[in-house]
């Protein structure tokens, strides 16, 4: 009795020492309410020191090879004899330029890729016709840390990402993560922004920062409880223990 009484007291100083956490996403969307609103997204800009895969292909074979990086040609051709089947991509420079076959120097940092893809295109109608043009990112990126239960960095294959998606890839959130103050971390020209998101309202839904951009850092900060417990040092667990022991003795003897 007296051990299970302790046991309960303890529980007791546990729970009272943690602040009450909201853990549902978007908890004030009512049960069963239709939600819908214009989801004010901002498109993704080609940035310097991103790595872009860029393939061309038109009705001549032989003129896409010129352009297209990677392309694997017959044993002993004189066309690129030193030729690789992997896509080594155009690194664009601190300046927003890539260093393009037959053209030169072409700019398409702060271009969408559908800017990008039309600015090529027109570039090389002197050179093919009606070519098609296909631009994606090879090192777009997401960062996701802090209270997460699988931290890391991710690079996402199809350009394309929302703040959910990469907590999912992360693990999702532990009981620990302030899911009303997320912290996210963006570059733009050159400059690191920072915007504190509610996961816990459907405001984010409509947010620019919904949807996640190359290179964003999302951080999920510790509340006050995982922080204090992180920061207690051995000499306060030993006066925390020694509080404990005197507790159950006195109650040892009054019962």
């Amino acid at each position: 009795m007296k051990i299970k009484l302790l046991y309960f007291l303890g529980f007791l100083f546990l729970v009272s020492c943690g602040p009450t956490r909201n853990l549902a996403y978007f908890s004030d969307l009512k049960e069963q309410a239709a939600f819908s609103d214009t989801l004010n997204s901002t498109q993704t800009r080609i940035q310097p020191d991103d790595l872009l895969s860029i393939t061309i292909s038109s009705l001549n074979p032989e003129s896409n090879a010129l352009f297209n990086r990677g392309v694997l040609t017959p044993t002993g051709s004189n066309l690129n004899p030193t030729a690789s089947t992997t896509n080594e991509g155009y690194l664009v420079d601190e300046n927003g330029f890539i260093d393009f076959p037959i053209v030169g120097k072409l700019k398409l940092g702060g271009l969408t890729k559908a800017e990008a893809k039309n600015k090529i295109i027109a570039e090389l109608k002197d050179y093919l016709k009606d070519p098609i043009v296909n631009v994606r990112f090879l090192n777009f990126k997401v960062t996701v840390i802090g209270e997460v239960n699988k931290p890391s960095t991710f690079t996402i294959p199809n350009d394309k990402i929302n703040i959910l998606e990469a907590l999912g890839l992360a693990g999702d959130m532990t009981a620990f993560g302030r899911r009303e103050n997320v912290l996210i971390i963006r570059e733009k020209e050159g400059v690191k922004n920072t915007v504190r998101v509610n996961l816990n309202s459907k405001d984010l839904l409509s947010s620019p920062y919904f949807n996640l951009q190359q290179n964003d850092i999302v951080y999920v900060e510790p509340d006050k409880a995982k922080a204090i417990q992180a920061t207690v040092n051995p000499r306060n667990t030993t006066i925390i223990a020694a509080t404990m022991s005197a507790i159950a003795i006195i109650l040892s003897r009054i019962l």
